[in-house]
């Protein structure tokens, strides 16, 4: 049979040996995917479930929620790494659950919420199938979509700041920790602090209280539902931040690795995958940027025409991760009040900078960027629809303005 052109040219040709000296086996390629699935899980599966929490779910909903998303991207991931050979990895949108946290309990509650979910994932999909939805994507002001998300991400990450005032025997170690890894290994420094925050959280009367049964991974359905606010609230900004602060930042990752992503057979999956999980609570998932860094860079072998089997390996290690996020979610929500949420704020200052300076770069942009992170800062909610929302279009509104007065 004659080779497929398009997934030949995406693979790009091999810079070493395949399977050569200098640890560039598969044992490596193992290593360098196990590493990108602990990274990946561990440094945000707080920030999920607070994202979750806050938008309605119980307890056993954002445990179930957590599941269903750590399962949706490690299948996705598996199917994509096999499908194209190209070290794809997909990862939940962190931007999202941040963005979730901000937001606050959409207008009729979780099943609003879950609805919100689909319909993200809906657009997802619907964005690889027709070309002029991803246009009008790629045309929303850069500058104005890593303002909003800086918005979303101030206020959660000032959690740590006031934690560690209210509590600074317990909070203290966490951030210490975090600082001391910032500069010795900088990817560890987020899952080194939530390990922490759980290891502390593990001593407290509540957690040790847990059963058995709380323990174990349990998937709880929600029939979804659908209103305007909420869709508006939650659907909308959720597609936007994830396309925009996901999607994009993880084809560049990819090129500037050498590889051609597969954005629209990418976009097909992760948002079929949205939409399969949504009805148990997992909110979104997406083409990963810093995960697909570590799966798809030098520490996955010499051989980048075999580095896909890095991916392979990711994806294998959520779906096993996932069997374990039930204890995860019973430790980290029964945790004392500000210490796991302390720990997922850490979590997020490296987004947060990078979001701000996106955002300010360029003189040009930095009025409309400023007018979309006031508003989305200031929380206001206008008909049921959340601050994100209004920042944005704020923002657009601005940029267009400004744009044509030029």
């Amino acid at each position: 049979m004659p080779r497929d052109p398009s997934r030949a040219a995406a693979r790009p040709r091999p810079s070493g040996r395949a399977g050569g000296g200098g640890g560039g086996g598969l044992g490596t390629r193992v290593a360098a995917g196990t590493v990108a699935a602990l990274v990946g899980f561990l440094s945000a599966f707080a920030v999920v479930l607070d994202g979750l929490r806050s938008v309605g779910a119980t307890p056993a909903q954002a445990a179930s929620g957590l599941l269903a998303v750590t399962v949706a991207m490690g299948a996705a991931t598996v199917v994509l790494a096999l499908r194209t050979r190209v070290p794809v990895t997909v990862a939940w949108s962190t931007p999202g659950a941040a963005l979730l946290a901000g937001t606050g309990a959409a207008a009729g509650g979780w099943a609003q919420a879950v609805g919100g979910f689909l319909v993200c994932g809906v657009l997802l999909a619907a964005t690889g199938l027709v070309g002029p939805l991803e246009r009008a994507v790629r045309r929303i002001p850069v500058p104005v979509a890593q303002a909003m998300l800086a918005g979303v991400l101030l206020p959660l990450c000032l959690r740590p700041v006031t934690a560690v005032v209210d509590a600074p025997a317990l909070v203290g170690p966490v951030v210490l920790v975090w600082l001391l890894a910032m500069r010795l290994a900088p990817r560890w420094a987020a899952p080194a602090a939530i390990a922490l925050a759980v290891a502390l959280a593990l001593t407290s009367p509540e957690v040790r209280a847990l059963d058995a049964a709380a323990l174990r991974p349990d998937l709880a359905p929600t029939v979804p539902a659908f209103g305007v606010a909420s869709l508006v609230s939650v659907a909308v900004p959720l597609y936007v931040v994830t396309m925009a602060s996901q999607n994009i930042p993880g084809v560049a990752v990819l090129a500037g690795l050498g590889y051609t992503a597969p954005l629209r057979p990418s976009l097909v999956v992760t948002g079929a995958g949205t939409v399969l999980a949504a009805p148990f609570g997992g909110h979104a998932i997406n083409l990963a940027a810093i995960s697909a860094a570590l799966a798809a860079g030098p520490d996955a072998g010499p051989d980048t025409s075999r580095r896909w089997q890095a991916a392979v390996t990711t994806g294998v290690g959520y779906l096993v991760l996932g069997v374990c996020s039930a204890a995860a979610a019973a430790v980290a929500l029964a945790a004392p009040g500000g210490l796991v949420a302390a720990a997922a704020g850490l979590a997020l200052v490296g987004t947060l900078a990078a979001s701000v300076g996106g955002a300010f770069a360029h003189e040009r942009d930095r009025v409309p960027a400023a007018v979309t992170l006031l508003v989305t800062v200031s929380g206001v909610s206008v008909a049921g629809v959340s601050a994100a929302f209004w920042g944005l279009l704020a923002g657009v509104v601005t940029h267009l303005v400004l744009r044509r007065r030029g």
